[in-house]
């Protein structure tokens, strides 16, 4: 159990396609005795969509975690003075919160477990989903790239062919990138090939 007591916030962001496999990685995380906090943004929390309904999706979390579900911005700020988080992942995490987290902005839970997390200097994986991450939102990412104490899921292009400006992680590196993180590492390679 590599991660056994380490206090793991979860943050989950719009990309619900991904949400699958986001919580086969909850799961994972369990099984190797981290204890999860979930915060949801609040497009999560009340879409509608074809993948599912967010309060589906955060009673899920809720029953995974056995904890509950953090959905406000004010429940979310808590994580600054109580440090009660060894390192936070936002997974998935959309090219739109990529870009406010890049540029200091603060408006949905998730974004205010970020800026709480990186207050006391801990880290930050961002395991990404985005469909222009190599169009508008390069620029967000290279930013986020060297920011201290922020780290990457190993991301590459999922569709060069259909879809050239979307990029997602392999979440199948998310435990590795984690132990790299918590030792102040970017895992790597960073940048993947989904083919192989």
């Amino acid at each position: 159990m590599v991660l056994k007591n380490k206090r793991i916030g979860v943050a989950m962001t719009g990309s619900f396609c991904t949400y699958t496999k986001a919580f086969e990685q909850i799961d994972r995380l369990l099984e190797e005795g981290a204890i999860l906090q979930t915060i949801f943004s609040d497009i999560s929390q009340h879409i509608k969509c074809r993948f599912g309904k967010g309060e589906e999706f955060v009673k899920r979390a809720h029953n995974m975690t056995g904890n509950e579900p953090m959905k406000t911005i004010e429940e979310a700020e808590i994580i600054g003075p109580t440090g009660c988080l060894d390192i936070l992942i936002l997974m998935p995490c959309t090219g739109n919160t990529m870009a406010k987290l890049a540029n200091g902005i603060t408006d949905t839970p998730v974004l205010m477990a970020a800026k709480a997390q990186l207050r006391n200097e801990k880290p930050v994986v961002i395991s990404m989903a985005s469909n222009d991450a190599l169009g508008m939102n390069l620029k967000n990412i290279g930013n986020l790239l060297n920011h201290k104490h922020i780290y990457f899921v190993p991301f590459g292009q999922d569709d060069p062919v259909k879809k050239p400006n979307s990029m997602i992680a392999d979440t199948r590196l998310l435990i590795p990138t984690i132990l790299q993180a918590l030792k102040g590492r970017q895992y790597q390679p960073v940048l993947i090939d989904h083919k192989k």
